[in-house]
């Protein structure tokens, strides 16, 4: 297997394929590991410790499983966790993949909520690539320049031109900014909105 495959990155996050290396040459992930990474993601977030150790459990779980079961069938998927609550975005060529998708990410002990927003579709033109790396890429360094935005709580994925925002608001003001953002940025045509505010977390 090649890791070095640039499309990877789409269901492998560093912090996630790092917990990968662990299933391979140990056969599980130590849970030293998953929670050291979860305890580092923690003191940057808004979630907490407990909630972001649950999430990034969940969210390396359904990794694992995709991963197990064939990794270049869910290659264009992104998989977002945020208290519980999983979200998949990206793109597959059939539908029967975008189903099994939504029956792995309900299979990890914690989950409440699977919303499945991958897309069916014959693979993309580059030019409407480029455009979606554009946004996504405009987006994410909008959100790390404005100082009134913790943009690490944030997740921006963009695909065929809809935008799709996951993460916590510390404030409903902050959240008004991330989409203020997102609905000026070029060759976004749609945003769906999935961003939670801290005070409803369940921790």
């Amino acid at each position: 297997m090649n890791f070095k495959n640039q499309n990877m990155i789409y269901i492998f996050p560093l912090p996630v394929f790092i917990i990968i290396i662990g299933f391979l040459l140990n056969g599980c992930a130590p849970a030293a590991i998953t929670a050291g990474i979860a305890g580092v993601a923690a003191s940057e977030s808004e979630k907490g410790l407990g909630t972001t150790i649950n999430d990034t459990i969940i969210h390396a779980s359904i990794t694992e499983s995709m991963f197990k079961e064939d990794v270049n069938k869910y290659i264009g998927i992104r998989i977002s966790v945020d208290d519980g609550v999983v979200l998949l975005t990206g793109k597959v060529n059939d539908p029967q993949t975008r189903v099994e998708a939504t029956r792995i990410s309900w299979e990890p002990r914690g989950v409440v909520e699977v919303v499945n927003e991958i897309q069916v579709t014959e693979k993309s033109s580059i030019k409407d690539i480029a455009k979606d790396l554009a946004a996504s890429t405009t987006i994410k360094g909008k959100l790390v320049a404005d100082k009134n935005i913790k943009s690490v709580n944030f997740n921006v994925d963009v695909v065929n031109g809809i935008a799709y925002l996951s993460g916590v608001a510390r404030t409903q003001k902050e959240m008004n900014l991330v989409l203020a953002y997102t609905k000026e940025t070029r060759y976004i045509n749609q945003l769906v909105n999935y961003i939670q505010l801290s005070e409803t977390l369940s921790q």
